[in-house]
């Protein structure tokens, strides 16, 4: 099984409809961020939420590995995950008979899903509730719907300023964490991710494996796995690394 992408997407509208904006943040299983944002006007929240995450998945199309991605839209959760089957059976029509909103974008977005059958799940996280690549998402969208200069972060997790733990159960909705698209081996069950600290360097990593990849055999190499934000902190003041995360 190859290790996993994560993405977080996210959608925000000034007005609705109004000026838009749309967000996206890829980890990648080799220990890099990226940062994606947009925005459209004017728009809708539903469509910013919908661009959100067909960035991102166009944005690894050509990429092996399952995806797991994470958004707060109950809108975009139910529809690729269920109403999406009737309105094509109905050839894009409501079971109420009308044509359905956004066509054109939940086209897109279905064929990334079918391209990559079997290796996709979706998770919803509620919004607002803490998750930092969550709210640092809602912070890109917001950004570019208001026309605000943000930069756009892209390069090593160590760098990237926030945490790279998945949802709790205190972030997800009940029911809905994840999906039947795949299964994963990249966390387990308790969650967290892997520093290692090597040459006087610190580098975050998702799996095991890519932790593994780096200290194998290296002479001094440390590593750790850690579940929150205040065990790295103090994993890396025993180590004496230089480097302090700021989250």
């Amino acid at each position: 099984m190859k290790d996993t992408i994560f993405i977080y997407s996210d959608g925000a509208c000034s007005g609705n409809p109004g000026p838009g904006g749309w967000a996206a943040v890829i980890i990648f299983p080799e220990g890099r961020v990226r940062e994606f944002g947009g925005g459209e006007r004017p728009s809708t929240n539903n469509r910013m939420e919908m661009l959100g995450a067909i960035a991102a998945l166009s944005a690894v199309q050509d990429r092996p590995e399952p995806v797991k991605i994470f958004t707060d839209s109950g809108l975009l959760i139910n529809g690729i995950k269920g109403w999406i089957h009737g309105w094509k059976r109905n050839g894009w029509m409501t079971a109420a008979g009308k044509p359905v909103v956004n066509q054109d974008l939940w086209e897109r977005l279905d064929a990334l899903t079918q391209a990559r059958k079997g290796r996709l799940t979706w998770g919803h996280v509620k919004g607002h509730a803490g998750h930092e690549i969550n709210e640092r998402s809602d912070v890109i969208a917001v950004a570019f719907s208001k026309g605000a200069s943000i930069r756009l972060y892209e390069g090593p997790a160590v760098g990237c300023g926030y945490s790279l733990l998945e949802p709790g159960e205190e972030h997800l909705h009940k029911g809905v964490s994840g999906g039947k698209a795949s299964s994963s081996n990249s966390r387990s069950k308790a969650g967290g991710y892997y520093l290692s600290f090597v040459g006087g360097c610190v580098e975050r990593h998702i799996t095991w494996s890519g932790c593994q990849g780096r200290v194998s055999g290296v002479s001094g190499a440390k590593f750790k796995k850690v579940t929150s934000a205040q065990e790295e902190r103090e994993v890396l003041k025993q180590w004496g690394a230089a480097w302090q995360p700021d989250l």
